[in-house]
């Protein structure tokens, strides 16, 4: 029996029917490449029972303290059954992109069950209408609950399944020894929270005396001017940063590595992370102008930052910190707003390194559990997203693939895109997504908010168009265009 962390638990309080906290991923697989030419669904489920082993969240599951006086813990489950949390479906015709889209936003919307382990997977069939697919392709649509992994340890879930070679050879390594556990009493819980009471003083003593000498620096910088704290102000209002429904839109659009590079080009050190921020930026400043919502101050991004160390490999749960980005929303030219971009990022990042990105994420443990589950209940039941202004506006989250094929049950994967949770007062999460050498822009939104998925996906290639464009002053040559929905790795070299 493992405890769940502050962070960790955060995202169990924030669940509920209108906010499932879960994230994952859709891969499309050609089963060509299997033997035999084509996968099973049975051939699928054995597969996926031969490798959990490689990832513990797969068999374990929730079990919450009585009031929520204490952070949850997990337990080996001790009902597991594999058959519950992998699901076969059809698209309906015509099996294009936008009844996949759909789809996506429908599973996306469902909340996983409490009770169980949680994950769940789902195929999708009837692709044959998708553009750039060939023929006979699958979808797997992946959900995992945010407490139990963050973007890096998702790709490490994502692993276990996924072999370099389609011939499917069995995982070097530890022979499977997971056993079930008891589920515990309700005493032992009890007992177990007092004395962690007892102890919470200290950690809170701990976690301030760890952060006061990064706070120290930053006021120190901030008083040379070598950072600025004009991120540290609220985020102007937009139509994503009140309550949300119950229902999502889904869309992804991809774009080619080598295009992504030579834009970069156009500032002096600016990253590819950089050039996708200012896509975003430019996108929502299209899609709240064409609306006449475009605020008069920068939307903001909060972008997460990985703090998993090389000991924490395989660890449960999220080790993250975050940095707040301005997206030049306010900003017309392409070039310049990336040049705006990179200044902000290299800003935001400076705070984060003074204080300490680790010591940022431990800010979590400062809350004790029952007020923390209480105020994210309370925060959702009074519509409180309505009622101040926002910290940030979206997120922008990355997740590093494969540059390499992989392959799932022996059928080889051909695009790789992202889902991610939205909640009250932060209606929109841009997921990036690389494989091979595509990078995809995948975003998650409320239906209210975003009643037209399409026009904001639209945006985001017309603000790569023109980034472009203007910037071949300096000999960038765009790449043959990519179909609407598909990018692929490279050949595994031999």
């Amino acid at each position: 029996m493992q405890q769940l962390s502050a962070m960790d638990a955060s995202f169990v309080y924030l669940e509920t029917p209108h906010t499932p906290m879960h994230i994952g991923s859709v891969g499309i697989y050609d089963p060509s490449t299997a033997p035999g030419g084509f996968v099973r669904f049975k051939d699928i489920l054995q597969f996926i029972q031969s490798r959990l082993s490689g990832a513990r969240s797969f068999r374990q599951r929730l079990v919450r303290v009585p009031f929520d006086l204490d952070h949850p813990y997990w337990i080996e489950d001790p009902e597991f059954d594999i058959e519950f949390h992998v699901r076969h479906i059809a698209l309906p015709k015509p099996g294009d992109w936008r009844q996949l889209c759909i789809q996506v936003a429908r599973l996306h919307s469902r909340p996983l069950d409490m009770t169980k382990p949680l994950w769940e997977f789902t195929i999708v069939e009837g692709l044959d209408n998708v553009e750039g697919l060939p023929p006979g392709c699958f979808a797997l649509v992946s959900k995992v609950h945010h407490a139990a992994i963050d973007g890096m340890s998702g790709v490490e879930m994502s692993a276990a399944i996924h072999d370099l070679d389609p011939n499917m050879a069995p995982r070097e390594g530890e022979p499977d020894t997971w056993r079930p556990e008891n589920m515990p009493h309700v005493a032992d819980l009890l007992v177990r929270s007092y004395f962690n009471s007892l102890a919470q003083p200290a950690r809170v003593m701990e976690t301030i005396g760890r952060s006061l000498p990064g706070m120290a620096r930053l006021g120190s910088q901030v008083g040379k001017g070598d950072v600025s704290i004009r991120n540290a102000r609220p985020a102007p209002r937009t139509r994503f940063n009140g309550k949300v429904s119950a229902h999502r839109v889904w869309d992804a659009v991809p774009f080619k590595l080598a295009d992504i590079r030579a834009v970069k080009e156009a500032v002096p050190d600016a990253t590819v992370n950089d050039v996708i921020l200012a896509v975003v930026g430019g996108a929502l400043r299209k899609y709240l102008l064409s609306k006449g919502e475009l605020p008069r101050d920068t939307l903001t991004a909060m972008a997460p930052i990985s703090v998993r160390g090389d000991g924490d490999k395989g660890a449960l749960g999220n080790l993250v910190s975050a940095m707040v980005v301005g997206l030049g929303t306010t900003v017309e030219d392409p070039i310049e707003r990336l040049r705006y971009v990179h200044e902000e990022a290299i800003n935001s990042k400076a705070m984060t390194n003074a204080v300490g990105a680790k010591n940022l994420s431990d800010y979590s443990k400062l809350m004790p559990s029952a007020l923390a589950g209480l105020g994210a209940r309370l925060y959702t039941r009074v519509g409180a997203a309505n009622a101040h202004s926002p910290v940030f506006n979206c997120v922008v989250t990355n997740v590093p693939g494969s540059r390499v094929p992989l392959y799932f049950s022996g059928a080889r994967m051909v695009a790789m895109y992202g889902t991610g949770p939205i909640f009250d007062g932060m209606g929109l999460i841009n997921t990036i997504y690389s494989y091979g050498q595509t990078i995809a822009i995948s975003f998650t939104s409320d239906r209210d908010m975003m009643p037209d998925p399409a026009a904001y996906a639209d945006a985001l290639r017309e603000t790569f168009a023109e980034m472009q464009a203007a910037s071949t002053n300096l000999g960038a040559k765009p790449s043959a265009a990519l179909p609407v929905n598909v990018g692929e790795a490279e050949p595994a070299a031999r």
